[in-house]
């Protein structure tokens, strides 16, 4: 009765703070629309960097110009040497498509795939995508360090905020629409990078409402080579199973004990909610251990939730601890 009762007051709380929020008022967007960039592929691949780069610089202005000074910092780290951008977009909240490591020549590309609240301000926090895809970097190199003996795989990372991540006290959280138009981004995405790195096999790692985008994307990118999708600290992601994603590739769930998501409802009503729990049993997903933190904490350098997607990103499936 206690856990129902707690169930119910944690839905009540996110529907009254979502209904609570007001639409901001209009204004004039100070940042420049992108200039157009040629389609991803293994010829365009510099010029992308070398766009994208040009954008931040652009956009720094303009902050300076503002006196913004929060997006004149995160500006500024962007452009700090070795750092590569795939695309960049500093209107609203801002986009930003970031390579860690060698995009051309890896064996396997892990996509970061972040939540709602994730913004360019945001960014570079270790708990969200930017961060926290250096976090999984590093956590794969130490794996592969390990190995003695054994033939290393190349991996890139991808920290991947290419939509319009909703804000967690807004009614669009609620709700799968920028989800819907997050996957179209999505698969466009490792269409482009397939075309890039035609040998690479790809990971999807998704975090919270990142589960949902990824879910939606899922049977797109059934064609090409997605062989594991970890969902982690997911609130449902509209499907029932982890049959209805459409696609072959593993997938897997976690939940840290620490997280909220524990209390959501795993109902879907009029286009409100995201159904089944990823974690439950009767979901069928391979379900990894994520470790005691919180919401915030999967991709936190030494947790088992970082150890065990490192792993997944790997493609090393029967070395991850199993919840």
């Amino acid at each position: 009765m206690r856990s129902r009762l707690r169930v119910a007051l944690a839905g009540s709380a996110v529907l009254m703070a979502a209904g609570s929020t007001s639409a901001a008022a209009g204004h004039s967007e100070p940042y420049a629309a992108p200039a157009a960039v040629p389609e991803l592929s293994a010829a365009t691949l510099d010029a992308r960097y070398q766009a994208a780069g040009q954008e931040i610089v652009r956009a720094r202005a303009t902050a300076e110009r503002l006196r913004d000074g929060d997006r004149t910092r995160t500006l500024s780290a962007f452009l700090a040497p070795g750092r590569r951008f795939l695309s960049f977009d500093a209107r609203g909240n801002g986009r930003a498509v970031e390579v860690i490591g060698d995009l051309a020549h890896a064996d396997r590309v892990a996509v970061v795939v972040p939540g709602a609240d994730t913004t360019l301000s945001t960014y570079d926090s270790g708990k969200f995508v930017g961060g926290g895809s250096r976090a999984l970097y590093g956590q794969a190199a130490r794996e592969q360090d390990v190995r003695v003996r054994a033939p290393g795989t190349r991996l890139a990372v991808i920290a991947w905020l290419g939509y319009d991540a909703p804000s967690i006290t807004s009614a669009g959280v609620l709700t799968s629409a920028a989800a819907t138009s997050g996957a179209r981004s999505l698969d466009r995405l490792v269409t482009g990078v397939h075309k890039v790195n035609g040998h690479a096999r790809f990971a999807l790692l998704c975090h919270s409402y990142g589960s949902v985008v990824c879910a939606k994307a899922a049977h797109r990118l059934a064609p090409l080579p997605v062989d594991e999708i970890a969902l982690f600290g997911s609130p449902g992601t509209t499907k029932r199973d982890a049959s209805g994603l459409g696609i072959t590739a593993h997938i897997w769930a976690g939940r840290a004990r620490g997280d909220w998501t524990r209390y959501i409802p795993n109902v879907r009503l009029l286009g409100l909610g995201f159904g089944a729990d990823p974690v439950s049993r009767t979901f069928g997903a391979l379900r990894f251990d994520a470790g005691t933190g919180p919401h915030s904490g999967y991709l936190r350098p030494g947790s088992v939730a970082l150890r065990n997607l490192a792993l997944i990103a790997l493609g090393r499936d029967r070395e991850v601890t199993r919840a």
